[in-house]
């Protein structure tokens, strides 16, 4: 299946984005998490979301998922690993599942762990974002797995069936991952070390791990890694008035274009970008 449109990110700009979409019938998968935004979810008051005087991010995350629910919207709970240009379209990886797409609607807001000294030389090179995509080549090997949230464990625990020795280095509080081969790090890991390809990790406290791949394990990966070809700005994707890219067909929105990181903004700038997907189909039909 070809879909029309992909909107990766279910915060408040992707979440306007799939709605939109959804109005217009068109075919798309929306990628993100169940549970919508996190940091959201977390606001102890929200005083300029117009409708909804002095309420808190679980009360808009709560309304949101009940008209998404309402609207029949299905998330799709992976994490894309990277996008490739495939002719007039763009293949996703997310895990070990292909999408092919005709248009992209980035909402993945802003990364809230930064990437690790050496990460982005590495990758394909001992660095790797997919445990079933990359799980294999670590085979009765050693590993360091970095991950940030507790849904990504079983990803974790899915490497620790084929690695020799896990150092886990879990960036939340009471991981719940165990094993006979795998060991809970308190020292944190603060950059990659390698050569040719990875070797080791180096800690906090100064002192070197020696493993023969890491892999990250987040919420979102880093643009550069993502779609290497996107422009970038600031740190944050570059786009026009009508949310586009220097790439045909895709689109970004929220706060992963730049601030002020505002849901009114992600709300408004996710409509847009869902009515120039619909336009860009438009004119290739």
């Amino acid at each position: 299946m070809i879909y029309d449109a992909a909107v990766i990110g279910t915060g408040p700009a992707g979440f306007s984005a799939a709605l939109n979409l959804k109005i217009h019938e068109k075919n798309f998968i929306w990628i993100g998490s169940k549970d919508l935004s996190e940091k959201a979810g977390k606001a102890e008051r929200i005083d300029n979301y117009p409708g909804m005087p002095h309420a808190t991010g679980k009360e808009l995350n709560e309304v949101f998922r009940v008209q998404a629910e309402a609207m029949g919207l299905i998330v799709t709970e992976q994490m894309v690993n990277s996008i490739v240009p495939m002719g007039a379209n763009y293949a996703l990886m997310a895990g070990s599942e292909f999408y092919e797409t005709r248009t992209v609607i980035l909402a993945t807001g802003t990364a809230r762990t930064a990437t690790l000294p050496g990460e982005s030389a590495w990758v394909g090179k001992g660095v790797s974002y997919c445990a079933t995509c990359d799980g294999g080549l670590y085979r009765g090997r050693t590993i360091a797995v970095v991950c940030n949230a507790a849904r990504f464990e079983h990803e974790a625990e899915f490497l620790a069936g084929l690695a020799d020795q896990v150092y886990y280095f879990p960036i939340y509080k009471n991981p719940a991952l165990s094993g006979e081969n795998v060991e809970i790090m308190e020292d944190r890991a603060v950059g990659i070390l390698g050569e040719e390809r990875v070797s080791g990790v180096k800690l906090k406290s100064g002192k070197a791990l020696a493993v023969d791949g890491i892999f990250c394990l987040r919420d979102s990966v880093a643009l550069a890694s993502l779609l290497p070809s996107l422009e970038t700005e600031d740190g944050h994707i570059a786009v026009d008035r009508g949310m586009a890219t220097n790439l045909p067909g895709v689109y970004a929105a929220g706060d992963c274009t730049g601030r002020p990181y505002q849901y009114a903004k992600a709300v408004g700038e996710g409509n847009i970008a869902a009515h120039s997907v619909i336009g860009y189909l438009a004119g290739k039909d």
